[in-house]
């Protein structure tokens, strides 16, 4: 979790007006105390008006609520667009993701706002080239990238050919109609770049650490020198 979204999550907590220690919080976001005394008094220095202190337990005073988000129209227009196509084109659980997004933004933003999100314009269409299973792979790669898991997986190449890979995941890219994995592969001990549509039999391997010549912002440097 974000340290951002933490201290949301801290002045959520704090709402109900009861005293709530160190420890109790610690255990609903899973860090360490330590880490809730630090944020409490970030909280506290920024105004928020939370009494308490450190081995007591901590109490929120009545009547204090976060400033609504603010956003103009061409804000609520790229935000909704984007989730639209992410639902329409993205992994299953991302799509999910993305309505929940959308309606947890409208429950903070101003009414007049909010209703805007109803007015964008924009929309966007499933495919059916777009499987299911497809779909629930872009998850897949996704939190192999996010926990720098390693994967197996079968791949047929442009020549028709299956192998056999062992990669790294780097990155995710949409081209309109094809997702492709951005990853370091070890067979070839260069990045390459994989369509989804054809892996089969992906799988998790053990965590990786990168050298400096294999990240992401390596590849884009090379790829805008080649354009270059």
């Amino acid at each position: 979790m974000r340290r951002a979204d933490r201290l949301f999550r801290l002045v959520d907590l704090l709402r109900g007006g009861h005293l709530t220690t160190a420890e109790r919080l610690s255990e609903q976001l899973e860090v360490s105390v330590r880490t809730i005394y630090r944020d409490m008094a970030d909280l506290i220095s920024s105004g928020v008006p939370i009494d308490g202190e450190a081995g007591v337990g901590y109490v929120m005073r009545p009547g204090y609520d976060v400033p609504p988000l603010m956003f103009n129209r061409s804000e609520v227009s790229a935000l909704v667009a984007g989730a639209r196509l992410i639902e329409a084109w993205g992994g299953a659980g991302m799509a999910r993701s993305a309505s929940d997004a959308l309606q947890k933004i409208a429950a903070v933003i101003p009414k007049e706002v909010a209703a805007e999100t109803q007015s964008v314009a924009v929309q966007a269409f499933k495919s059916p080239e777009l499987l299911q299973s497809q779909r629930e792979l872009i998850d897949v790669l996704d939190d192999a990238i996010h926990a720098k898991m390693g994967l197996k997986l079968v791949y047929v190449d442009e020549a028709n050919r299956l192998t056999k890979r062992q990669v790294r995941p780097l990155g995710l890219v949409f081209w309109g109609k094809v997702w492709t994995l951005i990853a370091w592969c070890d067979l070839r001990n260069n990045f390459r770049l994989f369509r989804i549509d054809r892996m089969s039999d992906v799988k998790s391997t053990n965590k990786f650490e990168l050298e400096a010549h294999q990240t992401l912002a390596v590849f884009y440097e090379r790829e805008a020198d080649c354009a270059g």
